[in-house]
């Protein structure tokens, strides 16, 4: 007779306990293959338990396949291979790594989330919820919320002169969901252009998707349509208002030889519009699909610079052929983007306050800018640096005059509490141009930082 105390099954319920305790007596051999048990009513009067315990662990049992019954016969033990010793403890692993706290980070693409209009958010946030949860638990078609990509397609319109339709903008949750689906829209065989140096996650997406990426260089206005040519691309994926981390800014008459590429071969150019809405002089720079009159160009945008990177929603502009390809092929995807978050930001667009939100954010950050590079050119190591930067973007440049590598500087940087970020590091064929240039994100620079952050980087580049 099976022999268990019930007094051990600590805050476990009894048919719980019961069950357990029997599962591991068949995995380690103590119950044979074949065995057959004691009924319900005889075991359930050993262990002065109720029969509706016992039954209870016994049909979980059987569920799981431990037990089968035969006719008028009772229950018996199935055929289950024996554990090793000690595979029922789940194995020790390392402890995550401890997050890093630094003195000083100039890497991460921080965006000063203090001055977002929580108020107005969460007062959007409570209407919606308000209006009953038909619309808001109902299910998001595949491109998104339609009154969300209407929104989008306003904004587009108003702020960027693009004249889009609602049906052609798929929203997804941020830039690198969008690679993946670009990389299955175009196919393993699409070879990928991009920019170098340039955002090393397009990189990693296209290449973990099977695709091929060809590094293009760059020069001074932006992808060389010479080296694109001989690429053998038939997908270039670039960012002609603002480059990062360079700043470029492709001009015209590159972005008519760019389109002028992709017509001759048949080729599709993926405009990720990164980071253009922060441009502190003059007017905003046109999109590359504002002027395409071929459908050639895939634009694309996230909200994680101008909301939060938390804010996980990021958009694309299918131009038509390729907007019946995606629909014929991909219109399976779920959207990856939560109800709530779509239909409140819906109204943050359409209502004005994204507009009065960038607007606040543009003065904010142009004088942060201003003092953050006037404290560089006041710092002792003022006279060793050149800075480049195109009056956009929440980055600048840095070029260092020292004799010490990237890595030593780096490793010099991390002693000191100092993130570094390090222009060599967005390239993917190296080159020796690159060295000692240092790329500064400044956007979470607050003014009282600075005096400390320049004798920190004095300690770091000091000779």
């Amino acid at each position: 007779m099976l022999t268990y105390s019930m007094e051990d099954r600590g805050g476990l319920p009894l048919y719980e306990y019961l069950y357990r305790r029997i599962r591991a007596d068949i995995l380690d051999g103590t119950l044979a293959a074949g065995e057959r048990l004691p009924s319900k009513r005889s075991l359930a009067e050993h262990l002065n338990v109720s029969v509706i315990t016992v039954e209870g662990a016994y049909a979980q049992l059987e569920a799981e396949g431990y037990l089968y019954t035969l006719p008028k016969r009772g229950f018996f033990v199935s055929r289950v291979a024996r554990l090793p010793a000690g595979v029922g403890a789940a194995p020790p692993l390392p402890p995550p790594p401890e997050p890093v706290h630094w003195r000083l980070d100039l890497k991460s693409n921080r965006v000063d989330t203090a001055r977002f209009p929580v108020a107005t958010w969460a007062r959007l946030t409570r209407q919606v919820l308000s209006e009953g949860s038909g619309a808001l638990l109902s299910p998001v078609p595949h491109q998104g919320l339609p009154a969300l990509r209407q929104a989008i397609a306003d904004d587009l319109r108003d702020y960027k002169g693009m004249a889009v339709s609602p049906e052609q903008i798929v929203v997804g949750a941020g830039a690198e969901y969008l690679y993946l689906l670009l990389a299955q829209l175009l196919g393993q065989n699409t070879v990928f252009a991009v920019e170098d140096p340039g955002y090393p996650k397009i990189r990693q997406v296209y290449g973990k998707c099977g695709a091929r990426c060809c590094p293009v260089p760059l020069d001074g206005r932006g992808m060389d349509p010479a080296a694109l040519r001989s690429s053998g691309a038939t997908a270039a994926h670039l960012s002609p208002s603002h480059h990062y981390p360079t700043g470029l800014v492709t001009p015209i008459g590159r972005r008519q030889e760019l389109l002028a590429w992709a017509r001759d071969t048949g080729a599709v150019i993926i405009e990720d519009d990164y980071d253009s809405e922060f441009r502190f002089t003059g007017r905003p720079i046109p999109t590359l699909q504002s002027i395409d009159s071929d459908g050639l160009v895939i634009y694309m945008n996230t909200f994680s610079q101008t909301i939060s990177p938390s804010m996980r929603v990021g958009f694309m502009v299918l131009p038509p052929r390729l907007l019946e390809r995606y629909r014929r092929e991909l219109d399976f995807y779920a959207c990856t983007v939560p109800a709530l978050d779509q239909h409140v930001l819906a109204r943050f667009l359409d209502r004005g306050c994204y507009e009065q939100h960038l607007s606040r954010m543009r003065k904010e950050y142009r004088l942060r800018r201003d003092r953050v590079l006037e404290a560089f050119r006041a710092s002792p190591f003022a006279d060793r640096i050149s800075i480049s930067e195109q009056g956009a973007g929440l980055h600048f440049l840095l070029r260092l005059d020292t004799a010490c590598p990237d890595e030593g500087l780096r490793r010099r940087a991390r002693e000191a509490g100092v993130r570094l970020s390090f222009l060599s590091e967005y390239a993917a064929v190296p080159d020796p141009a690159y060295a000692h240039t240092l790329v500064i994100n400044y956007a979470g620079l607050e003014a009282g930082q600075l005096p400390e952050a320049m004798d920190l980087l004095a300690e770091v580049f000091k000779e």
